[in-house]
């Protein structure tokens, strides 16, 4: 409930602070006098779109502020609590949206700085505004549709339903691309077969080419390794004149004078060493040429694999040594497109369970629509006919669709349907219904949809426009009857319906010449007479008029529900 609201520097507010109370509220005036100013300034401060033009002249901003009391609102309470917003002992809370002359729009919940998304999907939890042209959304069948899902408790059926048909065709999309794609896998499957059989016949093991190419280089000069160590070994040791025999000649002479001179001792040491490693690398030899075969067979194996090897390399554009990586990445490749199957039956299997699980909810949503569309439409009938269609009858049909899969509003195109004469067939409220007919059926749609939302207040900005009369009492009966289980709001114009609110406030124009205020006041007894006499009457109101006045408040008096709390005008 909102329990308290100010408003500073607002188009014709100066400066406005009021306390509210539950009921039925109206809010009348002269024409311009600034009725929908304060229903204006409510829809920002819940986060509507404002720009620097909203500012007061010669202000430099403008500021709403809102108190509400949310005991009975458990979604807003939850809601507070998932956004870390935190909720006083007294379950108030307050709402600020500031705008400033640069166009910028700051906005508060409880105090902590909230962005413009939030404030939106709070309000919605505690207001709900009806403007006086809002009935013409009743054309559209996307709002016949919600409408009907709001009065039959579906909304979050629907809700759920639009989030499963949007994963199912996801879902379908994206197994329509891995089916179209197969044929260009299987294709690519049989070419990498065929690469991979080239290069698994190759079959070369880690570091074989390395290995090929210093066995070639060994093989193809083997004549040659051959014969020059033979050559060596006859210079080293084969005869008198070898390296070998005439180095043991001199070292043994230089062993001898060693004796006589200690001086050549470390010479002779150093020759006897040199000696040594001189025997070794004979004998190494030795083996090195025993063990030195030609091979030409060999040879030709060597060359025949690196040839491949070479013309592989050349066929991928990679280096011999990269092409055990390139197999083992065409490898991979291929394993991959191989599970291409067992991909595609796992989105058929997930398509499947998305396409049983819209279903489900698809058929509660039908049933629920089918028993909730009776309900609403007898509902509707009973308030239209007062209301100056006393031959109108009210219909919801429900007309299967069958031009596309899994639509995400239901299986059902929901259809308004009106009959205000006698012999005349149901149609489309477009067809039918003039401009007055659709305004009073909006307004009973309005009203019901009202009564089946719990605790909310309520804001009706002049949707009695283009009534009057009985017509004019009907509406006023409905919106108080509202007010006794909500906290209702009504702009009007009309005294059949301002005479049956719980509380009454006057909306005035005043000027000096250089400026224009508009201010609010709540009325007692003797000012209320006063203004639905004024609502009444012409230019000149007379003492029959003030009775007739007072006589529709005694009258109406005795329907209402008075409330405990007054609401009061702080300060205008």
């Amino acid at each position: 409930m909102l329990n308290h609201i100010k408003i500073s520097n607002f188009a014709i507010i100066d400066e406005l602070e009021l306390d509210f109370a539950s009921a039925f509220t109206v809010l009348s005036g002269e024409t311009g006098a600034g009725k929908s100013i304060i229903v204006d300034a409510l829809g920002l401060a819940l986060g509507n779109r404002a720009d620097s033009q909203v500012i007061r002249a010669g202000k430099d901003k403008a500021q709403i502020a809102l108190n509400f009391d949310i005991s009975k609102l458990p979604q807003a309470q939850q809601w507070l609590k998932e956004h870390d917003l935190e909720l006083d002992e007294n379950n108030e809370c307050i709402i600020r949206r500031v705008i400033t002359q640069e166009g910028r729009s700051k906005a508060y919940i409880n105090g902590s700085s909230s962005p413009l998304q939030q404030l939106r999907q709070l309000g919605g939890l505690l207001v709900e505004i009806h403007g006086q042209h809002e009935h013409q959304s009743l054309l559209v069948r996307d709002t016949q549709q919600q409408l009907l899902d709001d009065f039959a408790n579906l909304t979050t059926t629907s809700k759920q339903l639009s989030c499963a048909s949007h994963q199912w065709h996801q879902q379908n999309q994206a197994l329509q691309t891995l089916r179209s794609s197969l044929l260009e896998k299987q294709t690519r499957s049989e070419y990498l077969q065929f690469q991979l059989q080239e290069l698994n016949s190759l079959n070369l093991q880690a570091n074989e080419y390395q290995r090929l190419e210093e066995e070639h280089q060994r093989l193809s000069h083997s004549e040659k390794l051959l014969q020059t160590a033979q050559q060596s070994i006859a210079a080293f040791d084969e005869d008198d004149t070898s390296i070998s025999h005439t180095l043991h000649q001199h070292l043994s002479e230089l062993e001898k004078l060693s004796r006589i001179d200690s001086k050549l001792k470390e010479t002779y040491d150093l020759l006897d060493g040199a000696s040594l490693q001189l025997s070794e690398g004979i004998k190494a030899l030795h083996y090195y040429v025993e063990g030195l075969e030609l091979e030409p067979d060999r040879l030709q194996w060597v060359e025949q694999r690196i040839s491949a090897a070479h013309d592989l390399s050349r066929k991928h554009h990679v280096p011999a040594e990269q092409l055990i990586e390139l197999q083992q990445t065409l490898q991979q490749e291929l394993d991959t497109l191989a599970l291409s199957d067992e991909h595609l039956a796992q989105h058929e299997q997930q398509l499947e369970a998305l396409q049983q699980q819209y279903q489900s909810l698809a058929n509660k949503l039908s049933t629920g629509r089918r028993q909730g569309a009776k309900k609403l439409a007898t509902a509707i009938e009973k308030i239209i006919r007062p209301l100056g269609l006393p031959n109108g009858k009210f219909e919801i049909q429900l007309t299967a669709i069958t031009d596309k899969p899994l639509p995400s509003k239901g299986l059902e195109r929901i259809d308004f349907l009106v009959s205000t004469n006698p012999g005349q067939a149901a149609a489309p409220l477009n067809k039918v219904a003039s401009g007055g007919e659709l305004s009073r059926i909006g307004l009973a749609i309005q009203v019901i949809a009202a009564n089946s939302t719990e605790n909310m207040t309520f804001v009706f900005d002049e949707v009695d426009t283009g009534i009057g009369g009985g017509t004019a009492e009907i509406v006023g009966q409905q919106l108080a009857k509202l007010g006794q289980s909500h906290q209702v709001f009504c702009v009007t114009h009309l005294a059949q319906v301002a005479a049956q609110g719980h509380h009454h406030y006057n909306v005035t124009k005043t000027t000096d010449g250089k400026s224009t205020t508009t201010t609010i006041n709540p009325l007692d007894e003797k000012n209320r007479i006063e203004e639905i006499a004024r609502m009444l009457g012409g230019v000149k109101i007379t003492d029959n008029t003030r009775n007739h006045a007072a006589e529709m408040l005694e009258r109406f008096a005795n329907n209402c529900e008075t409330t405990k709390r007054k609401p009061s005008r702080k300060r205008a």
